[in-house]
């Protein structure tokens, strides 16, 4: 199994906006005063179209699809939660936390997919779990190392436990179980995704080692990293509060591995961290930083891998 891919979905965001509905456990989220909604999207739309652009001129294939007015989708700019794509021709559906967050499963997009040669096998849907009140916000709640046959999982209200173990046992994958914290005024609150504070790339990881507070569970995690001879690179979680966790590797022109992050993301490193990430992959970063503002996501989130078969 390959663990990166050359081909990325990304949603082109029409109504984007701070999401009400996902701002009571996702902390990164802010209000930009004296913005208008449109000026927040236009804005949006300028970071997004910048950031195509860039993956686009080292080779990434970047497939764009147009978010729709109705339904009204604040957060479709972060398709990576509700959909995910795999080597065996499998498409899988995630229950989603924010209700309005629900409609951004499009069936369209499988159909844009496939026009554009990608092969579906099968939709594997365990979004009928929302109707119990459970959630797996596809690959922001699940870090796949796809090589080694591991799912990484951070619980939180949008990561349940047994459905997490359901989706290991159906993908033939071990569970690598956690909590993670960041601090919110004085208090320890779960981080809401995995993909904020943990990044897996080919040859190295980088994980805020710091929101694990469990010491057992930490080191049972950066064992399970450092086992797979993966180097691991330690964040803060100041870091992590400027999106530096919420990386992800893909492959431009040439098979050249690229790890993408957001501006923020990148100035927030130590000259020391990026010495260490570039011993690996060649480092992208682009400018986000209304979409992390409002959204409370970043460029990870933005992308959602394409691992399916070709014709």
């Amino acid at each position: 199994m390959k663990q990166t891919t050359n081909s990325i979905l990304m949603i082109r965001p029409i109504s984007f906006r701070m999401n009400e509905q996902t701002a009571v456990n996702n902390y990164y989220q802010k209000v930009l005063d004296g913005l208008t909604p449109d000026t927040v999207n236009a804005k949006a739309q300028e970071e997004f179209d910048a950031f195509v652009k860039k993956l686009r001129a080292v080779g990434v294939d970047v497939t764009v699809v147009e978010d729709t007015l109705t339904p009204d989708t604040p957060d479709s700019i972060f398709p990576n939660n509700w959909i995910s794509f795999h080597e065996n021709g499998d498409v899988i559906l995630y229950p989603m936390f924010a209700e309005n967050r629900r409609a951004e499963r499009r069936e369209d997009i499988l159909d844009i997919l496939e026009e554009k040669g990608f092969v579906i096998n099968e939709i594997m849907d365990y979004s009928q779990a929302e109707q119990d009140g459970i959630y797996l916000e596809g690959t922001g709640s699940l870090l796949l190392d796809r090589e080694n046959g591991k799912a990484y999982c951070a619980l939180s209200p949008r990561a349940d436990e047994e459905l997490f173990i359901e989706f290991c046992e159906d993908y033939d994958m071990q569970p690598v179980i956690f909590e993670a914290y960041q601090t919110v005024g004085g208090e320890r609150k779960l981080i809401y995704h995995t993909n904020v504070m943990m990044c897996i790339g080919d040859t190295f990881a980088v994980v805020c080692a710091d929101a694990i507070d469990d010491k057992s569970e930490r080191k049972m995690v950066l064992d399970s990293l450092r086992g797979d001879d993966k180097e691991v690179i330690l964040i803060t979680e100041d870091q992590v509060n400027n999106f530096a966790g919420n990386m992800l590797e893909v492959k431009g022109a040439d098979d050249r591995r690229y790890l993408v992050m957001s501006s923020s993301a990148y100035h927030a490193l130590t000259k020391k961290q990026i010495a260490q990430l570039e011993e690996h992959i060649t480092i992208l970063h682009s400018s986000l930083d209304t979409i992390e503002a409002c959204g409370g996501g970043s460029a990870r989130c933005m992308m959602a891998e394409i691992f399916l078969p070709k014709e």
